[in-house]
């Protein structure tokens, strides 16, 4: 990963405490250099006013997890240097003024897929909360909060229940986008509203993996329809 900001919001963890630094530029930011992710499309990416949010008065949190390494590809394997999910999050941040923060595992899952399919079904059935390696951020600046993963077993990755149980999401708007290999949704928006009973979770998000690239006609769609773009 690059230390790099390509005049974009980003959003890191001091390593004494949970803390959040926003530098208010133009838009937000990974820490992955442009060029180094997979295309996203043709679309030129707007440019907004570094004087505002997407939508005025609002502050706009995109909170992600993703895996790269071996993944499923229409019925076989193949490696990525970048998630499927961080390609989505990069799509979304080139989109809308946010700032970006990144879940990452303590004890990094396996690169190999088969590894990660067994220790996932194992964190599913011990209802696991695997530990983060960053600290949780300051959430309470925030309107609106994404969140994306993949669906691993049907369900959200444990990880993303170790964010929001660490995290006070009452009275927020919440956001789901996932990628997937054969389920969609796969009910994770409805998973999400049984966990925050106190947010307003909207209808999210499903992109294929294999189809991320190509997903920008409807990710345009579905950030108009929830008024961030």
């Amino acid at each position: 990963m690059s230390d790099s900001l390509s005049r974009r919001t980003f959003l890191t963890a001091g390593l004494t405490g949970i803390t959040a630094i926003a530098a208010v530029l133009t838009g937000c930011t990974t820490e992955q250099r442009p060029q180094d992710r997979p295309s996203t499309g043709d679309r030129t990416p707007k440019t907004p006013d570094p004087e505002t949010t997407t939508i005025p008065g609002t502050r706009v949190l995109l909170v992600y997890f993703s895996r790269a390494g071996e993944n499923y590809y229409y019925r076989g394997r193949r490696d990525l240097e970048v998630g499927n999910t961080e390609v989505l999050a990069g799509m979304i941040s080139d989109r809308i003024d946010c700032v970006t923060y990144e879940i990452e595992a303590a004890e990094p899952y396996p690169d190999a897929y088969d590894p990660t399919v067994e220790r996932n079904r194992r964190e599913q059935q011990d209802d696991a909360r695997p530990g983060m390696s960053n600290p949780l951020p300051d959430v309470s600046g925030f309107d609106i909060v994404l969140l994306g993963s993949p669906v691993w077993g049907s369900r959200a990755p444990m990880i993303m229940s170790t964010f929001i149980d660490g995290v006070d999401l009452a009275g927020k708007t919440i956001l789901p986008f996932v990628t997937y290999a054969v389920s969609g949704m796969s009910g994770i928006d409805n998973d999400y509203r049984d966990a925050l009973p106190d947010s307003e979770v909207r209808d999210g998000l499903a992109v294929q993996g294999e189809t991320v690239t190509e997903a920008a006609p409807g990710l345009d769609a579905w950030l108009n329809a929830n008024n961030l773009v």
